[in-house]
């Protein structure tokens, strides 16, 4: 029997790739590991794919090896054993194979004297991009995140939640496939925060974007993600990976609902026999 055919405006970005078949996994991580040379052992052997589509959170405690692992994915972190593909091939090919990635950090780390559109172009400058070009996708990308008409704005006019939606803007900017994350919208209000999480779940459906996402926040990691990986600490290992088997796209109803419920309440259970065990150790 012929399957019928696939609506992207439901699902995730991930079931295009399942369905198809065709699409290598865009992240493998091969029993990576990190050992900082003062000898502070910060992430046990990891084995972890991402599918392409996926939206992948890392969830723990400080010190579990969150921000370690994405660093690594990203290339700004060695392994110190281990190996690690993107789109089946090394990092250092990622360019040759079509593929990009970029980097959303904590802080928004602006630039505070220069413009929105300044900050937001500042990849394209770096990358030799024409003007011409580079302000084309800048006021595309300022449409997206819904900061168009604060292009000529400097960054203290700006509210903290607004300053990430630079910082997105300025990583989707350079058109990624691959989008790390490490926790973004901690320091955020709830109010924005949630009204953040929900604008990135439309900016990954409408992108295709793969997306690997460090949260501390379990309420986070059960709206966002297609799985949840559970990190522990003292060092960091994983101890779960879980399936977020709720459809997309995700509201405001969805955090009420007896499937988040489930969920949440499972992660946390995760998370508590993480920490008694690390305790005992």
């Amino acid at each position: 029997m012929t399957p019928p055919p696939i609506d992207p405006t439901h699902g995730s970005p991930a079931d295009l790739a399942a369905a198809t078949g065709r699409a290598p996994p865009a992240v493998e991580a091969l029993s990576v590991s990190k050992t900082y040379p003062n000898g502070t052992h910060a992430l046990q052997p990891v084995n972890l794919t991402v599918q392409e589509g996926e939206f992948v959170t890392l969830l723990g405690p400080s010190g579990c090896g969150k921000s370690t692992l994405l660093k690594m994915v990203a290339g700004l972190l060695e392994p110190s054993d281990g190996r690690l593909l993107l789109w089946r091939k090394p990092r250092e090919q990622l360019d040759a194979s079509g593929h990009r990635l970029s980097f959303v950090f904590q802080e928004a780390t602006l630039m505070p004297w220069a413009r929105v559109q300044a900050n937001v172009r500042l990849p394209l400058d770096l990358a030799g991009v024409p003007r011409s070009e580079a302000d084309g996708r800048v006021d595309e990308v300022l449409r997206l995140v819904g900061l168009d008409t604060f292009a000529s704005s400097r960054p203290r006019e700006l509210s903290g939640g607004m300053q990430m939606r630079v910082s997105i803007a300025r990583g989707l900017v350079t058109r990624p496939t691959l989008l790390l994350m490490d926790e973004p919208f901690g320091a955020l209000d709830e109010i924005t925060r949630n009204r953040l999480d929900a604008d990135l779940l439309d900016l990954w459906r409408q992108k295709k974007l793969t997306v690997i996402f460090v949260t501390h926040s379990i309420a986070e990691a059960v709206f966002l993600s297609t799985r949840v990986v559970v990190m522990a600490a003292r060092p960091g290992r994983v101890v779960e990976d879980l399936a977020i088997d709720a459809p997309y796209p995700r509201d405001a109803h969805f955090r009420t609902s007896p499937v988040f419920t489930a969920h949440a309440r499972h992660l946390q259970d995760s998370l508590l026999r993480a920490s008694v065990t690390e305790a005992l150790a």
